[in-house]
């Protein structure tokens, strides 16, 4: 960890404290209105140094006029990420706020505008937000610059929502549940990457900012050393055993830290981790999200995926997907929500990465559910993975209306590792039976990551191609 915990609600000293002199006026005129003395402003910001390297920090306090924004707090916002783009500097935000400053009318609505506009261009020069809210975190502010950051925590029990509870009243006549613009439904709903209490926020924030990330939660699965049976069928029942490891547990035995990119389907999980000094994202597939060992991706999956991979592009650091899946979910809710144009739209930012890509197969990989995610520069596979253009099952009920020919299909479809090597498809297959199995996969996907190089995608899926025609 970077710096050991601070006081609870404390920021670090700062290094240097930016625009302290930075004053308005009562642009509107507003009748009884006050501006508030520099030193007596909604937010401060400045750089704090750190033992890994320094941030630029913003400080938004709801103790200094409701944390609310008007002209000088969005200045100093907008300045504050001039400067960060200037130095090359991440951006640390705490962020306590009732919105826009209702006292400086226009003025203060625009800022919303400006200072989202600063962390564009923060976004654009390749440097990386993150953000704590803290209680509360509402209207403007909440709705601009706060929630850009690229990983976003909040505080437990904090009162999170585009409109507090006393405004959705006034607005809509009934005041909202007690569960409802609250921390913890965000999260639940996937808005928020993390719950953080006071003392852990800028321990979170350094290791969100400069790496590595906390160590992922050790799992009671272990790597399974069982002998590969020669029978391609027999190894799709061993891929698809309830007590292999799937995606999420080889992301903890490769990663050495971990800071979680949060979405709403628990089948995808992903992650700016650093595999030693590598900074990475990790988009990982669990089979075993939903205790069945047949978790499938929804939409909502494809989507996280998406974000993961525009973060590496952004930031210009590697990607590694780990596969693990039967298949995206094909049900009526997953059709309303798109699942089909949620894979193209995954294919595509992975086509499009400008950053090196490898893909790991560590048990199953099922049809264009999983190939989403496997349009990368390396295709590796573990020596008991399969990947196939469908499962045996469906793919028997497609040819002959019956599923009972499956074991048959799978040996036809030349589904296993090292079949796949063979056709070009697959790069590498790593032994993992072996005792030293999970050293064995670490080097490899660190010398796959090293070595790899953005555009190999395309070239080694154009060559199995053009192998195959007459």
């Amino acid at each position: 960890m970077a710096l050991a915990p601070p006081a609870p609600r404390t920021v670090p000293p700062f290094a240097e404290l930016w625009d302290a002199d930075l004053g308005s006026s009562n642009p509107i005129d507003f009748d009884g209105y006050r501006a508030p003395a520099p030193d007596d402003e909604s937010v401060r910001t400045g750089l704090v140094g750190t033992v890994t390297g320094p941030l630029a920090v913003i400080e938004c306090r709801f103790a200094d006029h409701g944390g609310t924004m008007g002209v000088v707090a969005g200045e100093r916002i907008v300045r504050a990420y001039r400067r960060a783009i200037e130095r090359r500097l991440p951006v640390a935000a705490l962020v306590a706020s009732g919105g826009v400053r209702l006292q400086e009318g226009m003025v203060a609505l625009t800022q919303m505008a400006r200072t989202s506009t600063a962390v564009l261009r923060h976004r654009e020069a390749g440097l990386m937000t993150a953000a704590v809210l803290r209680s509360p975190t509402t209207g403007g502010v909440y709705a601009s610059w706060a929630s850009l950051g690229d990983v976003v925590a909040a505080e437990p029990g904090a009162t999170i929502g585009f409109a507090g509870p006393r405004v959705v009243e006034q607005v809509t006549g009934s005041r909202p549940p007690a569960d409802s613009h609250t921390a913890e439904s965000a999260f639940g709903h996937g808005r928020l990457d993390a719950l953080t209490p006071p003392e852990e926020q800028w321990p979170w924030l350094c290791a969100a900012l400069l790496g590595p990330g906390q160590p992922m939660p050790a799992s009671l699965r272990r790597p399974d050393r069982r002998p590969v049976p020669a029978d391609a069928w027999e190894v799709v029942r061993r891929a698809r055993r309830a007590d292999r490891p799937s995606g999420l547990e080889w992301a903890a035995w490769i990663c050495d830290g971990w800071t979680e990119l949060r979405g709403a389907d628990p089948a995808v999980r992903a992650g700016l981790a650093a595999i030693g000094a590598q900074r990475v994202v990790v988009v990982a597939l669990d089979r075993h999200a939903f205790d069945d060992a047949a978790a499938r991706q929804r939409p909502a999956g494809y989507r996280l995926a998406q974000r993961a991979f525009a973060l590496a592009a952004r930031l210009r650091i590697p990607v590694l997907t780990l596969i693990d899946t039967p298949g995206a979910e094909p049900g009526p809710q997953a059709e309303a929500d798109g699942i089909a144009g949620e894979i193209a739209e995954t294919l595509l930012a992975m086509a499009a990465l400008p950053v090196p890509a490898v893909a790991l197969c560590v048990g199953e990989g099922g049809s264009g559910g999983a190939m989403a995610f496997a349009h990368a520069d390396r295709l590796l596979m573990l020596s008991g993975a399969v990947f196939s253009a469908i499962g045996p099952e469906a793919g028997a009920a497609i040819l002959y209306r019956d599923p009972a020919p499956a074991p048959r299909l799978a040996r036809s479809l030349r589904l296993t590792a090292p079949d796949l090597h063979r056709l070009g498809i697959v790069d590498e297959v790593i032994e993992e039976t072996a005792s030293d199995s999970v050293r064995r996969v670490r080097e490899a996907v660190a010398a796959a990551l090293r070595d790899a190089e953005p555009g190999d995608r395309e070239t080694r899926t154009a060559r199995v191609a053009r192998q195959s025609l007459i």
